[in-house]
């Protein structure tokens, strides 16, 4: 009896499907995908973990005796940027796979890159996996854009209570 489903010639680690599957079981990746409490969790782990280098460099411009809000608000600042980096490297991650998803042909590579071929998804295919898209991926990329502007509201307040120093 013969199967009714297309044929793929796509190799199996290089499918949408299952880059996007690989995602959500990445140890990594799989954090965009986690409740809000368990969300919210490694990023304030990786914020307190940058103050071990940021608190030093703030230290050596604004000693905490002379300048102690100065030196809060640019350790502040220098530990941001650990946790906007995971954050970021998150985001660029399932925007690939989402736009694998989305694509009605994909580009895969046999055995390297010299021989690159494009395979056109059947409507059934590209039907599923743009409902994945729709209900799996696009939230999560809205809660990563929300983090994103959380963090930018919470810079800028750190920017303007700087300025506003005397």
């Amino acid at each position: 009896m013969k199967s009714s489903a297309p044929v793929c010639p796509v190799p199996a680690e290089q499918q949408p499907l299952n880059e996007y599957q690989g995602l959500r079981e990445s140890w990594f990746f799989r954090w965009a995908t986690l409740e809000l409490p368990s969300y919210v969790k490694p990023i304030a782990v990786l914020w307190l973990l940058s103050w071990i280098v940021a608190a030093p460099v703030a230290a050596s411009s604004f000693p905490y005796a002379k300048h102690p809000l100065q030196f809060l608000l640019s350790a502040a600042l220098g530990a941001s940027l650990l946790p906007t980096l995971a954050l970021l490297r998150l985001y660029l991650g399932w925007v690939y796979v989402r736009d694998r998803l989305l694509k009605e042909n994909i580009f895969y590579e046999e055995s390297g890159w010299y021989d690159g071929q494009i395979w056109t998804k059947p409507a059934e295919v590209l039907q599923r996996d743009r409902l994945i898209v729709t209900y799996e991926i696009q939230p999560l990329l809205a809660r990563l854009k929300r983090t994103f502007g959380f963090l930018a509201l919470l810079l800028s307040s750190v920017a303007a209570t700087w300025y506003l120093l005397p």
